[in-house]
């Protein structure tokens, strides 16, 4: 690559990630993804409860994996997301990167928290008990816990750029339970089935519960996209009318 072409790859990219750039090209995205999120809820759930057939060990209560394994798959994601927005803010100095990890944060904690509470669901029918302290679950409630430690922090401080910083750092020394959460299965005795779905062997599942499975992992990640990029602009928005408020206060003062 030129360095021509590199320093117009690197002003597309700055332009692209300018808070006022990414209002305008963000706004026409959040209604076609958001009606999409919906059509697929909408043929996913209705796969899941009516097309899918029952297990033939756990009936019926085998269609709350249809909730329970994207949320789970959401709760590592969205932190993925965040630690990237977190390399952003202390390595590349990204003008959005903090925004992005901000508007993360609330949404992953929600998607851990949802992914306990349909595991626990699942859990009484299939091993006699709502909670066992295995690894799988133990590293998912340290994720919720890190998730709620993240929000605190952000709220315990006015200076969102010296939040920014700090929270960059507590996200990625959080990521090291990512891994802990991937490979408990594996690493431990567990409760908690193995992969079922990327496995070197590929699915372990027949196509009648993997496709309705596979919709509604979609379904909520283009769900998660969706609120993600309306609680950036949302972010944005604030910052922009607490800046305008203390310019307004300031010229008062002046005068």
């Amino acid at each position: 690559m030129t360095l021509d072409a590199a320093a117009k790859k690197s002003n597309w990219f700055s332009r692209l990630a300018h808070p006022g750039q990414f209002l305008s090209w963000s706004r026409p995205l959040v209604l076609p993804l958001a009606v999409l999120s919906a059509l697929l809820f909408a043929i996913g759930l209705w796969l899941s409860f009516f097309a899918s057939p029952e297990d033939y060990q756990m009936g019926d209560m085998v269609r709350v994996m249809y909730v329970h394994v994207p949320n789970a798959w959401l709760s590592q994601f969205v932190y993925g997301v965040m630690a990237v927005s977190a390399l952003g803010t202390l390595v590349w100095r990204h003008p959005l990167a903090d925004v992005a990890g901000k508007a993360a944060a609330p949404l992953g904690a929600v998607f851990t928290a949802l992914a306990l509470y349909t595991g626990a669901l699942w859990g009484r029918p299939t091993w006699g008990t709502f909670w066992e302290w295995d690894g799988r679950m133990t590293s998912t409630l340290v994720l919720l816990l890190i998730y709620l430690g993240i929000i605190a922090l952000w709220r315990a401080f006015d200076d969102q750029l010296r939040a920014a910083r700090i929270v960059a750092i507590v996200t990625l020394v959080g990521a090291i339970n990512i891994p802990v959460i991937k490979f408990s299965v594996d690493w431990w005795n567990t409760l908690h089935q193995p992969a079922s779905i990327f496995t070197a062997k590929g699915p372990r599942m027949p196509l009648s519960i993997l496709t309705p499975l596979l919709i509604m992992a979609i379904a909520f990640t283009l769900l998660f996209l969706t609120l993600h990029i309306v609680s950036m602009r949302t972010e944005i928005f604030r910052r922009r009318a607490e800046t305008l408020s203390r310019q307004a206060a300031l010229s008062a003062e002046a005068n």
